[in-house]
C-alpha cells in the first residue's frame, strides 16, 4: 500500500510542476522582450512526463516523473504596432511586434486537465489512507 502513496505523490509533484509551467505561460502571454531587454517574445514552456520505474507496485502500476521542461519553438504571433518600443525596426516584419504564441484556450484546457489529475491523485491518497485505518482497526 505504501507504493500506492508513492505513486500518487509522484503524480502530485508532476502535476504541480505542470501547473507552474502553465501559470508562467499565462503570466507572460504579452511579454515581448526577454530578461536582457532584447525584443524577443517569451517562449512558452511545457512539461514532458516519463514513467518512473523506481516507483512500481507489485501489480504493474508505475509512478511518473518530469523528464524535462521544454520551450516551444513555435513562430511568434506578429501584431502591427509601429509605435511599440519592441517593434521591429527593419526587415520583413518592420513595425510589427512579436508576441508569444500562447493560446489562452489551450492553456486553460491544460490547467483543467492538470487540476483533475491532481484531484484524482489526492483521491487515491485519501482512499489509501482510509484502507490503512481500516486495516489498523481490524488488527487492533
Amino acid at each position: 500500500m505504501l507504493s500506492a502513496l508513492d505513486i500518487s505523490t509522484s503524480g502530485l509533484v508532476a502535476q504541480r510542476l505542470r501547473m507552474t509551467a502553465i501559470s508562467n505561460n499565462l503570466a507572460n502571454i504579452s511579454t515581448t522582450h526577454n530578461e536582457a531587454g532584447e525584443a524577443q517574445p517569451y517562449r512558452p514552456r511545457f512539461v514532458v512526463f516519463q514513467t518512473d520505474d523506481q516507483l512500481q507496485s507489485p501489480l504493474g502500476a508505475a509512478g511518473v516523473k518530469v523528464q524535462s521542461v521544454e520551450q516551444s519553438d513555435a513562430e511568434p504571433r506578429w501584431r502591427y504596432q509601429p509605435g511599440h518600443p519592441d517593434a521591429q525596426k527593419e526587415g520583413e516584419h518592420e513595425g510589427y511586434v512579436a508576441y508569444p504564441n500562447i493560446s489562452l484556450m489551450t492553456e486553460f484546457t491544460d490547467a483543467l486537465e492538470a487540476t483533475r489529475a491532481y484531484e484524482a491523485n489526492v483521491g487515491v491518497i485519501e482512499v489509501t489512507k482510509d484502507l490503512f485505518q481500516q486495516t489498523l482497526k481490524i488488527l487492533a
